[in-house]
């Protein structure tokens, strides 16, 4: 559902419990919504008052003189339901829920929202702001901006709309959710798509029901120009439920998480300072095209410093052509680094200009994505008030330059650290929207962050549901099923007796493999056994019978294949996120490695093979001490089918191909698992209803201070 207008710019307000106690709710909301007054109707209600801060006070919302677009709720716990219900009859139909730990009321407020088609923030919530239409119904004051902040911990929201405050960013809109009893996350993100004022999203969520339609907001976003920056803690919940596959014991909820992101454009992040940061770079500039950062320091130690963190940040420092570096040469002195990092050798403080003049040269060179200047500049005004103009003329071409590469298509931003913190010349920087950070280590670590939003997140490929027949239990059916596929398997027969076995044998090539067929992790349980041979089968066959008893027996022929890695790829369906496909380093110690990449399902070949490009064991796939490389577009092959399979299959919860040989002519995969989705499983995708995991309850009524919601 669609966020109403009324969350947005209502035409009336009414605030219920109205105080002038600064250290109650009631008086931040009905000082905030009295801010838009002259935007609005406001009303103020409280049973015991009057007068609030001035203005008239009626006891319930049914004595008010019209019917509020917007009613905001701050009362104990026990007198939410009567003030909701109050309001349902003079026909209110938008509420914004302060209060917190309404327990078993909670229940009953949903179902009378519902029945009426009302809509509520919270409960729970810290509040909203939105700057463009004057609406404050929040604790404290905020900083009008293009930082959007959408969150399910109003206070962690708070932090971050005052880490932002101090960082020179402002907030366009606020939305603490709370419980997301309903109204949700969700609804905002999509709301935010068409909102000018906005430019990047900050989002914070613990549980992501309906994870599908959130990475679609957050595709949206990204499509409208929009940059969204997630924070989480346990994330998706789902994810936490391991799956019968080793694959669902390697992955984490964050894995999950980060796929979804990836899909979506959106970054990850780990602290409210980081998101900020990013947030900081974002509002200044478009993400670099690429990982090619140039750093311009007046100190050789500050310069190594930043190109060692550069490089943890996943960027790179190219050495210039040799064209760059004499021109850089004709403006610093001999004794000058000009290879990438470049040291200014004392130039900077005999001519300030020399900054911007280095700066501009290598901005111009397009041998480099972004920019880096470390050091000093932004001390000289504070340490030696001669040079302030000189500083300031430095800054104010610097922040040209700025300007002219915002307009273009591919932007070569650039980051300062400075080692003031807040000096004017800082202050000017920011000014003129060039990041400047206090330490080098900010400034590249935001800088990694957002190079990582460069271009344009793929489209998600379209997979048609069906319902296809689903195996049965066991190797032989897995084996059917992911030929169908296309993955290949080596040639194999089923059998059930000993007369059987040996028919198989007499018709496939040794060395053999024979398998238990209905077991699932057969080494484990010595179901598995290799290497056979004409003198050698049957007995095995028969030791295996005798220990396992009867059952579906498969023997197949051996894959024995020099220069073969084993991989795995498994896919398995996340309760919140749908569809997920891994690839990883396999075989029987696959979980020892837990070298593991994941994606959403479906991906294409692109995606795939930077699935593969991600994992530590990589370079086994080229060739390593003298072995062959191997045949990676097959694999590809096989990632991309499998990811369509449990993408289109809706009878399948889990695929596991654990190991697929991958050799120079080809993939061969020796064993599988198929799980089909049980009347149980499907129970289990269905959301539960949203709570606020981690959110402490209040342990005395809502109506004292802000510290009894989050």
């Amino acid at each position: 559902m669609s966020l109403p207008q009324a969350f947005v710019d209502p035409s009336s307000i009414a605030v219920v419990g109205a105080t002038e106690d600064r250290a109650k709710w009631g008086y931040w909301l009905a000082t905030g919504a009295l801010a838009g007054a002259d935007r609005r109707q406001v009303w103020l209600v409280n049973r015991r008052a009057a007068q609030v801060l001035g203005q008239p006070c009626r006891p319930t919302v049914g004595d008010l003189p019209g019917t509020p677009d917007l009613v905001a709720v701050c009362v104990p716990p026990e007198h939410v339901l009567p003030v909701v219900r109050d309001a349902l009859a003079k026909g209110c139909r938008a509420f914004l829920s302060i209060t917190a730990g309404l327990g078993a009321d909670e229940a009953e407020l949903a179902a009378l929202l519902h029945e009426s088609g009302a809509r509520m923030i919270g409960p729970n919530s810290l509040g909203l702001f939105n700057a463009a239409t004057q609406l404050r119904l929040a604790w404290g004051n905020f900083t009008p901006g293009s930082l959007a902040i959408v969150s399910q911990s109003g206070q962690l929201g708070s932090e971050i709309s005052g880490l932002g405050a101090r960082a020179g960013l402002g907030v366009s809109r606020f939305y603490s959710v709370g419980n997301q009893l309903d109204v949700g996350a969700v609804d905002v993100l999509e709301s935010l798509v068409g909102d000018e004022h906005t430019t990047t999203v900050a989002l914070y969520l613990e549980s992501f029901a309906d994870g599908a339609r959130i990475v679609a907001a957050l595709r949206a976003l990204r499509r409208a120009g929009k940059h969204a920056l997630v924070l989480t803690t346990g994330a998706s919940e789902g994810s936490r439920r391991l799956a019968r596959s080793h694959t669902g014991s390697m992955t984490s909820a964050l894995d999950v998480v980060d796929a979804a992101c990836r899909a979506a454009g959106a970054l990850r992040m780990a602290s409210p300072r980081e998101l900020v940061d990013a947030a900081k770079v974002l509002d200044a500039t478009e993400p670099p095209g690429g990982r090619r950062v140039a750093i311009v320091s007046d100190s050789g130690g500050q310069g190594g410093i930043a190109a060692d963190l550069a490089t943890d940040r996943g960027l790179r420092a190219p050495v210039f052509t040799d064209r760059l570096q004499t021109g850089l040469r004709a403006l610093l002195p001999a004794a000058a680094a000009v290879s990438n990092p470049v040291d200014l050798a004392g130039a900077g403080e005999a001519d300030l200009q020399v900054y911007a003049q280095v700066v501009e040269l290598v901005a111009a060179s397009g041998e480099v994505d972004s920019i880096v200047l470390s050091g000093y500049l932004g001390c000289y005004g504070e340490d030696s008030p001669s040079l302030v103009d000189a500083e300031s003329a430095v800054i104010d071409r610097l922040g040209d330059l700025g300007r002219r590469h915002r307009t273009d298509a591919a932007p070569v931003p650039l980051i300062v650290h400075s080692m003031s913190a807040a000096s004017p010349a800082v202050a000017r920087l920011r000014e003129h929207r060039v990041p400047v950070f206090d330490t080098i280590d900010a400034a590249l670590g935001a800088l990694g962050h957002v190079t990582r939003l460069g271009g344009r997140p793929r489209p998600a490929p379209v997979i048609e549901p069906v319902e296809a027949a689903v195996p049965t239990p066991g190797y032989w059916a897995a084996r059917t099923f992911l030929t169908t596929l296309g993955v290949a398997m080596p040639e194999a027969r089923r059998v059930a007796d000993a007369a059987g076995f040996a028919e198989a044998c007499a018709s496939l090539r040794p060395p053999l493999v024979l398998k238990a067929g209905w077991i699932e992790h057969k080494s484990e349980h010595q179901a598995v056994r290799t290497g056979l041979g004409p003198d050698t089968a049957a007995a095995v066959f028969r030791e295996m019978y005798e220990r396992l008893g009867p059952g579906e027996y498969v023997v197949e022929e051996q894959d024995t294949r020099p220069g073969v890695v084993e991989m795995l790829i498994g896919a398995r369906r996340d309760r919140d996120f749908g569809p997920t496909v891994a690839v990883g380093h396999g075989g029987v110690h696959a979980e020892l490695w837990r070298d593991v990449s994941l994606e959403l399902a479906p991906v294409d070949r692109r995606t795939a093979a930077g699935m593969i490009d991600r994992l530590r064991s990589r370079r086994l796939l080229d060739g390593w001490r003298g072995q062959p490389a191997v045949d990676i577009d097959a694999l590809i092959d096989a990632i991309v089918a499998v990811s369509e399979a449990i993408a289109a299959t809706t009878g399948v919860a889990d695929i596991e191909v654990n190991p697929i040989r991958v050799g120079p002519g080809g993939a061969l995969a020796v064993d599988a698992l198929v799980v089909p989705r049980t009347a149980e499983v499907v129970a289990q995708d269905v959301p539960e209803t949203t709570g606020a995991i981690g959110h402490r309850e209040p342990t005395e009524k809502q109506e004292t201070s802000r510290e009894h919601v989050h």
